[in-house]
């Protein structure tokens, strides 16, 4: 290979640029996540769920969605079962990205497990399992949160339901465990948030006027931003910056009061918690309540039959 007059060998020359591009991949890897969620919930909060029974994904993603959850009824210990959560939304709408361009939405599920309940490792989980995951990782909230699950943020689009397999913990082993009833929670979101964990307003939100007073010029850039100026009742002006993608409602001249909205919701996505219980069966309390339904139903049969047999004697002596 000739470069600028100098001859390279090709194995050279990838060596070369290979740590560039490296540095380049690994920078925009970690851009991606320390800007999606879940990580802000994890970042900010020790624990997803409030003492109020609140999941913290509720503080950025306002509107209120439904959610669903399908779980066994009851598990075996040692054994692994499927939580389905289920996140509908209409597929066909968009939304404002960070750019201010439109695309489709994502959507992320936070699963909060009883304590020792955890994901099943992957030699546990069956292929057909895996072939509905596939293109979903599911991680640990922290490593001392081993029983609370997040994921995402991945395409909506094929992800309206998200398989978490789930490993149950045996109380022989584990004594903190026992055979009981256990509560899971579950939050799930579709489509980004309209507040960041800093308090500041995403361009996914309505923007409205700080002050009362008339609009007297509107600015838009190259970029698309849009620029309103508002002069208060008392002559002061006020300028707000509107980012790219969102519609305005107002016009010059008008007229316009403190917290009227200037833009229409750009917001298609919301968030939604639910619950449900499963319960920790033992294997022997099954076997005990077979042998009892068994036995019952033999003494039943015995029953019916010495009653026939006695029904059948009676009639032979009357004959007499």
């Amino acid at each position: 290979m000739n470069i600028f007059g100098f001859k390279i060998q090709l194995k050279w020359f990838l060596k070369i640029i290979s740590v560039p591009l490296f540095i380049i991949g690994l920078t925009t890897v970690n851009n991606f996540e320390t800007n999606a969620y879940p990580i802000f919930a994890q970042q900010g909060y020790a624990d997803p769920r409030e003492a109020n029974g609140r999941i913290a994904c509720a503080n950025c993603h306002l509107a209120q969605k439904p959610v669903e959850i399908e779980t066994p009824q009851s598990v075996l210990p040692n054994s692994v079962f499927e939580a389905v959560v289920k996140i509908p939304y209409d597929t066909k709408s968009k939304q404002i990205q960070g750019n201010g361009k439109l695309g489709g939405l994502n959507v992320g599920a936070v699963l909060i497990l009883p304590e020792s309940f955890k994901l099943a490792p992957k030699n546990l989980i069956s292929k057909e399992i895996q072939e509905k995951s596939k293109g979903v990782y599911i991680t640990p909230y922290s490593s001392d949160k081993e029983n609370i699950l997040v994921v995402g943020p991945i395409a909506g689009e094929t992800h309206q339901e998200i398989i978490f397999p789930v490993l149950a913990p045996d109380p022989e082993t584990n004594k903190s465990v026992n055979y009981l009833t256990y509560p899971i929670y579950v939050g799930a979101n579709r489509g980004r948030g309209q507040v960041y964990p800093t308090g500041e307003k995403s361009n996914n939100n309505i923007y409205s006027a700080s002050i009362t007073g008339k609009i007297s010029k509107i600015e838009t850039s190259e970029k698309g931003e849009s620029t309103v100026f508002i002069t208060g009742l008392e002559g002061n002006e006020v300028k707000q910056v509107i980012p790219t993608g969102l519609n305005l409602i107002v016009s010059e001249n008008q007229t316009v009061k403190a917290d009227q909205a200037l833009t229409k919701d750009p917001n298609v996505g919301g968030f939604g918690q639910t619950e449900t219980e499963i319960v920790l069966q033992s294997a022997n309390r099954i076997i005990g309540y077979l042998a009892f339904i068994s036995t019952t139903f033999l003494l039943q049969t015995f029953l019916v039959i010495k009653k026939k047999q006695f029904e059948k004697v009676q009639a032979s002596e009357l004959e007499f």
